[in-house]
């Protein structure tokens, strides 16, 4: 018999929260009080947040979320790449280049081969986690998924390799989510897209997988049982009211700490961009100053979680938000099967599932970083090291979390500047490790990171807290 899982998104009351909560300052400053005490929001005190309209309460806002993030994650941002195995789709989302009805599409799965050769030249340029990219279709089976992650694993070039390989894929069975853990994935990722159900219907047709509201919500329910505690949700903003999108995150979020002890690792929150084939009304398009809103209301709300923000924004965007609690980018990005193997790319949205806004290669955004006095961070050691699940929460909830990402960050970036880097980027780079040295506490630690800078700069690699 199958079981019966919790309908955890109640409409009416999210409405109500929307229609109802005016803007109360003096709640609002005893919830940025409660926030910076890193303590999770609930939905009511979201909706305080949301219902913001003065200048002076955005700016709070704002300031509020920056001293958040610094508390618990320090100044380092992750660093990752999406890497795209095949765009074979039986679903008919209406916004994605991938759909099955799109006949114009050009459709791809790497091969073997293809897939070692992506990964080289990933790990040529300096990428260290990757997050793997797969449409829903029957060929793309949790045996095929947790094969491609294995590759991604064993191949190794120089000094490069791939430490961390997430995914983001179809909701699976319980038992689908055994065998992809078995591979040794990191974060299993799932959009619910939009948590409004009758958008989500009009989005996503009925005689499709994606098609049923239900078991996409309780995907992660299912990644549970299936032995997978660490995972990231995300919605698609722009089809329908972010505000209510905002809540629908919160309101998972909230279900999956209540129900198994373990919050969400990630939550993204991609705008949607122009795709290859969609004719779509977006009367619900996000404005850059709500986009920036939602990111710092997202931080103050879910306060242990990692924030996304990916490679649809321009690199301005991503410049003006980044302050407001956004943990990990992707940079380098390539969106067509195969794109990491040519030296010449340009984007075709015919081979790519929506166009990109931040085209700047690695090493440009690490530069772009340093300048903004944030550590560029590859470091894969929590889940190396079993800090996943509720070992995670146990360590990022507190804020202890910031005594291993430092240290990791300073030694993973070492690594990328002496392997990778432009001498433009190691020259500004060095200067950062040496200021954030300076600044940590004296004492073993600090004693330690510094003869690990030196380890590296010697030949060492991998070596982490």
């Amino acid at each position: 018999m199958e079981k019966k899982y919790i309908d955890f998104i109640n409409e009416d009351h999210l409405h109500s929260l929307i229609r109802d909560t005016k803007e109360d300052k003096e709640a609002i400053r005893a919830i940025f009080a409660k926030s910076k005490a890193k303590e999770p929001l609930t939905l009511s005190e979201c909706a305080q947040l949301l219902a913001i309209e003065s200048e002076d309460m955005k700016q709070e806002l704002f300031e509020t979320a920056r001293e958040l993030k610094r508390a618990i994650y320090g100044n380092r941002i992750v660093l990752f790449a999406p890497l795209y195995i095949g765009n074979h789709c039986i679903n008919d989302c209406k916004y994605c280049g991938f759909r099955r009805s799109l006949r114009t599409a050009v459709r791809k799965t790497l091969s073997d081969q293809e897939l070692i050769n992506e990964v080289i030249n990933l790990e040529n340029i300096g990428h260290k986690r990757l997050i793997l990219v797969y449409g829903e279709h029957p060929m793309y089976s949790p045996e095929f998924i947790a094969h491609t992650v294995r590759l991604c694993y064993q191949t190794k070039v120089g000094n490069g390799e791939i430490r961390r390989v997430n995914i983001n894929a179809a909701p699976q069975e319980i038992e689908g989510y055994k065998i992809i853990k078995e591979a040794g994935i990191g974060t299993y990722q799932v959009f619910q897209e939009t948590y409004h159900r009758e958008t989500y219907a009009r989005v996503h047709p009925k005689n499709t997988h994606k098609g049923d509201y239900m078991w996409r919500l309780h995907a992660m329910d299912r990644a549970f049982e299936g032995g997978i505690d660490d995972m990231g949700i995300g919605a698609l903003f722009g089809l329908y009211d972010w505000r209510f999108e905002v809540l629908g995150l919160v309101a998972h979020a909230i279900h999956l700490k209540e129900t198994y002890g373990v919050g969400p690792h990630t939550i993204s929150f991609p705008r949607i961009q122009p795709a290859h084939g969609m004719d779509m009304d977006l009367p619900w398009r996000v404005t850059d100053e709500q986009f920036k809103m939602l990111v710092a209301i997202l931080r103050l709300s879910v306060p242990y979680t990692g924030l996304i923000m990916t490679a649809r924004e321009s690199s301005e965007v991503r410049n003006d938000v980044i302050d407001f609690g956004v943990s990990q980018i992707d940079a380098g990005t390539k969106l067509e099967i195969g794109g990491y193997q040519k030296e010449e790319y340009e984007q075709q949205l015919d081979k790519e599932q929506f166009r990109i806004g931040d085209t700047r290669d690695l090493d440009e955004v690490i530069r772009w970083l340093l300048t903004r006095e944030y550590i560029p961070s590859f470091c894969t050691s929590c889940y190396r090291l079993g800090r996943t699940g509720e070992h995670f929460m146990e360590f990022a909830i507190p804020g202890f979390i910031g005594n291993f990402c430092t240290p990791n960050a300073i030694i993973t970036l070492s690594e990328y500047l002496e392997d990778y880097s432009s001498e433009e980027t190691k020259k500004v780079g060095y200067a950062l490790i040496e200021k954030e040295v300076a600044k940590m506490p004296e004492g073993d630690r600090k004693e330690l990171v510094k003869k690990r800078i030196e380890l590296v700069k010697q030949g060492k690699r991998d070596l982490y807290f």
